[in-house]
């Protein structure tokens, strides 16, 4: 089923009003890649009744008036991306396309969507229930954070927001032990994964550089940074009190998800559709309808990335008996034609990859798991991705199995034992065509900046991919990604990067994105402070028409790269 959004739907299931309403920038798509729809079908799991209002109007209070007031909480989203990054370019120009809109028109989606719609909120139900922030535009702006689009500072965003309270990370079992604490009158202020304000610091908490003291002074935002950086994983981050004016802002410790979590948090089904009510297509669902995740969590790290800080470095996979029946379930869909056109997580192959200290301590804080090179202690270990992809190749009713979701070549390259026959099945089965992979940069000193492992990785990958192609007579290419204007990057390291597209690759990239500074990752720090993580000086290009220079060293056409 669908979760309700209108009044006639609340009244059809028989309730008098919802116990949550939840308030998105997106269309609601009912799919496992869309956080509204998990989140309300984790709370409908656990009992509590929840309607849902997307893209809300904000000109009047016509759509966020429509299902009155819930009984427990509101929640917030501004949809899968940070609202500015959906509505601007790395240029700063208006996006005009929405994939998560119907008809793709951007024109649903306010600047800012977690301070428009709690104002929304606020302008049309005085003293109304708790308001409770989530998804990514809320998780990245949880403390003090660099504004690209300003080019300053910004307060912890529940003090722009007027909201109650934040969840960060990945929310279901958070959000649902915050539905049974408002219903049952306990206190939330020890809720991991919550943010929230106060009038003085826990005597527990770890003292971050104020938000004045970090907008005034780079130095001190850069320090104010690192320990935010290195409290962010569970089980050993602490909680963090930022002081902003005369209050503080409350992060409690992050929470620490496991398998039997994860399986629990993804045994849901889904109508893998556009609500009835959406009017228009929504192109997002085209990607994901009959995409599983297989796992959360990335111990790769890039500095520009920001699924480290939303989803953590340890890797969670999830069970492959849950995969299993959440395949039965797709394969059953009236829609389904055979193709599971994506198994994966933020990176397709580090299913079932572990590290024994992290389970125990937490990803390491001074140190990353596979820069310069894979760390020892990670177990990098294709088979139990082999037994997943092997096992839903072969179930009745399937097709195709692609692994869609971009892959790290430095980890099938390093696992001397099954990486090999990772290849070969990727090559064999599991392509559409085209693989993705993201070699960033051509430069060292970029990829230093980037913590990606030097090039070479990438070049073994690549000749075993194409060997492997021969061999079974596949035409199939790799789609090859690169960055431009990354911190560190000057038009030296962009020619760098040019002469190493040439000489390698037997194609002219078309995907060179420039670097968009997005909150609280590190590659941003360095950006606003022009020092890198490890405290030394960084250039960082911030010229608009220079920005595009760089890209455009980068982008060989293809009649000099010798197509026409």
């Amino acid at each position: 089923m669908f979760l309700p959004v209108s009044r006639e739907e609340i009244k059809a299931l028989g309730w008098d009003r919802p116990d949550v309403i939840l308030v998105s920038g997106d269309a609601y798509i009912d799919t496992p890649f869309s956080g509204t729809a998990v989140i309300g079908k984790y709370l409908m799991k656990h009992g509590f009744r929840t309607a849902v209002i997307s893209q809300p109007s904000i000109e009047d209070g016509r759509d966020i008036t429509a299902l009155g007031e819930p009984r427990l909480f509101w929640g917030v989203n501004a949809g899968c991306v940070d609202s500015l990054v959906a509505n601007y370019t790395a240029l700063g120009k208006p996006r005009r396309r929405c994939d998560f809109t119907p008809g793709g028109i951007n024109n649903r989606r306010p600047d800012r969507a977690c301070i428009v719609y709690t104002g929304l909120i606020r302008r049309f139900f005085k003293n109304t229930k708790p308001i409770v922030l989530g998804g990514v535009e809320a998780g990245l702006r949880r403390v003090a954070h660099y504004d690209f689009k300003t080019d300053k500072i910004r307060r912890p965003l529940l003090f722009d927001a007027k909201a109650d309270y934040l969840v960060y990370g990945m929310g279901e079992y958070t959000v649902c032990e915050l539905a049974r604490s408002f219903q049952s009158g306990r206190p939330v202020d020890n809720l991991e994964s919550l943010c929230y304000i106060a009038s003085e610091p826990p005597q527990d908490a770890l003292i971050l550089p104020s938000y004045e003291e970090s907008a005034a002074d780079k130095k001190a935002f850069h320090r104010m940074f690192k320990i935010f950086s290195d409290n962010s994983e569970a089980p050993t981050g602490r909680r963090l009190a930022q002081k902003t004016g005369d209050r503080w802002l409350i992060q409690n410790p992050p929470l620490f998800w496991t398998t039997e979590m994860l399986d629990e948090a993804c045994d849901l089904s889904f109508e893998r559709a556009s609500h009835p009510k959406i009017e228009g297509k929504v192109a997002a669902l085209d990607t994901v309808r009959f995409s599983m995740m297989s796992h959360r969590g990335c111990f790769g790290d890039c500095s520009f990335c920001a699924i480290s800080v939303h989803q953590g470095r340890r890797v969670v996979s999830r069970s492959l008996p849950s995969i299993e029946k959440e395949a039965e379930e797709i394969i059953r869909s009236e829609r389904f034609s055979g193709i599971i056109t994506d198994v994966g997580g933020p990176t397709a192959n580090m299913y079932g990859m572990t590290c024994a200290k992290a389970e125990k301590r937490g990803a390491c804080v001074h140190k990353r798991c596979l820069y310069p090179k894979p760390c020892p202690s990670l177990q990098i270990d294709h088979r139990p991705l082999l037994t997943l992809l092997e096992t839903l190749r072969r179930k009745k009713g399937v097709r195709k199995v692609f692994a869609a979701s971009g892959i790290r070549p430095d980890l099938a390259a390093a696992d001397s034992r099954w990486g090999a026959a990772y290849i070969d099945l990727l090559a064999e089965h599991h392509v559409s065509g085209q693989l993705k992979t993201a070699p960033e940069s051509g430069s060292s000193r970029v990829l230093a900046q980037m913590k990606k492992p030097p090039t070479d990785s990438f070049l073994r990958f690549a000749k075993l991919y194409d060997d492997a192609c021969r061999r079974l007579g596949k035409k199939q290419y790799m789609t090859c990604y690169f960055m431009a204007a990354h911190p560190g990057e000057t038009e030296k390291e962009a020619e760098v990067t040019r002469a190493f597209i040439k000489k390698n690759l037997k194609f002219s990239p078309e995907q060179v994105q420039i670097f968009t500074p997005t909150p609280s990752t590190w590659a941003t720090c360095a950006y606003h402070t022009e020092i890198d993580e490890e405290g030394f000086p960084v250039f960082s290009e911030k010229r608009l028409r220079f920005k595009e220079r760089l890209k455009e060293i980068i982008m060989i056409s293809r009649q000099k790269h010798g197509k026409k």
